[in-house]
């Protein structure tokens, strides 16, 4: 058991701080010039003014400094806490270092702590750069949450290109690589992969750029309100404060590393289900597209072709195991069609009494319609 942890279970009925909030307070206290305990009530307090009120906060820094002082982490000067060299390392560990900074409050609140909360090393330059920047910290945020390439920030039209196929995989699986000619998105155009990444939201919907679709995704994903850089990183500390770290914060462990708090998860998005649906392969999903299609096709032997509202109707009844919804469903049968594996085509002509079924039918991309699923045999 810690310092800290003999301190807290000799008085039970006193409420502790939870550990980390002592990590964040020690890592404010380990900054240039140390901190005063209004200082230290003021700097940290919009970490917790969400859940505490100015007198529990009071209380809170008192019992933290308490802890961290029995503990010798920190020592006392009229009035002015410093890290001890012990507590110096300490905080080193939480953020990842091999060596103790005691760099500006400023600095270590931006970069090193907003990194520490999305489990990023900030010991590389482009992550802080990239965090310094509103459309960096909104990209990094990103593609931590959906497993992307973490040694820099990708730019809108790149991060909206790999989305676009995260959407894809989520829809079609892994098969989905083999199908496409381009194994990064690239094959896709802007518009059509912005509508493909905009459904990794809670509320799918379309963006005019690539900027705004990352902005939005960002914002959902850290729990902010709004875009702005001070707005986010907030959101990211309190997630930090409130992080269970026992026992692997800094100040409930001077030996070893510390332990990464839970990386943002990925939005519940449209295209997961959670009842877990056996998506199919590309391959797969155009073999059951056109089964259907050739059950509903009209025309003439050599140019028949069928209504995707009624091929989607008769999918959602043939195939309930896939789990999709008819977003979904127009979505993978338009990556269908540019992989090649089937064929959609517009009406020429627009009959009023089959307009209910073109208007149901209608996938747009880039300045085509398409209403039909095409059967050559």
């Amino acid at each position: 058991m810690s310092a800290l942890s003999r301190r807290a279970s000799a008085h039970p009925d006193q409420e502790a701080a939870p550990a980390p909030l002592d990590d964040l307070i020690l890592s404010r206290i380990s900054c240039s010039g140390g901190a005063t305990r209004p200082q230290l009530v003021r700097d940290l307090g919009p970490l917790v003014s969400n859940r505490l009120s100015p007198a529990q906060w009071r209380s809170a820094i008192e019992d933290a400094v308490s802890r961290l002082d029995a503990a010798e982490l920190v020592r006392e000067h009229r009035g002015r806490y410093r890290a001890s060299e012990v507590g110096a390392n300490a905080v080193a560990r939480f953020l990842g270092e091999k060596e103790a900074h005691a760099r500006a409050w400023s600095e270590q609140r931006d970069v090193w702590l907003v990194a520490k909360a999305l489990d990023l090393d900030a010991g590389n330059p482009n992550i802080r750069k990239a965090l310094s920047r509103p459309e960096g910290l909104s990209a990094l945020i990103v593609q931590k949450a959906f497993g992307l390439a973490m040694r820099q920030a990708l730019s809108p039209s790149k991060l909206r290109a790999a989305l676009a196929l995260v959407a894809l995989e989520r829809a079609f699986g892994d098969n989905v690589k083999s199908g496409l000619k381009s194994q990064k998105g690239s094959a896709l155009s802007a518009k059509a992969g912005r509508v493909l990444a905009g459904q990794l939201l809670q509320s799918p919907r379309e963006f005019s750029t690539d900027g705004r679709l990352i902005a939005a995704l960002s914002v959902e994903l850290a729990g902010a309100a709004r875009p702005e850089i001070e707005v986010m990183r907030l959101a990211l500390l309190r997630r930090l404060a409130g992080t269970t770290s026992t026992p692997g914060g800094a100040a409930a462990r001077t030996n070893g590393a510390a332990v990464s708090p839970e990386a943002p998860r990925p939005a519940p998005a449209q295209l997961v289900s959670t009842n877990e649906p056996q998506r199919p392969g590309l391959a797969q999903f155009s073999a059951g597209v056109l089964s259907a299609a050739r059950s509903h096709a009209e025309g003439w032997p050599g140019s028949r072709k069928a209504f995707i509202s009624q091929v989607w109707q008769a999918i959602r009844t043939s195939h309930p195991e896939w789990g999709l919804s008819e977003i979904e469903f127009k979505d993978m049968l338009a990556g269908a069609h540019r992989a090649g594996q089937l064929v959609l085509t517009g009406a020429d002509l627009k009959n009023k009494q089959n307009i209910k079924d073109l208007e149901a039918s209608a996938i747009l991309y880039k300045n085509t319609v398409w209403h039909f699923v095409r059967v050559e045999d």
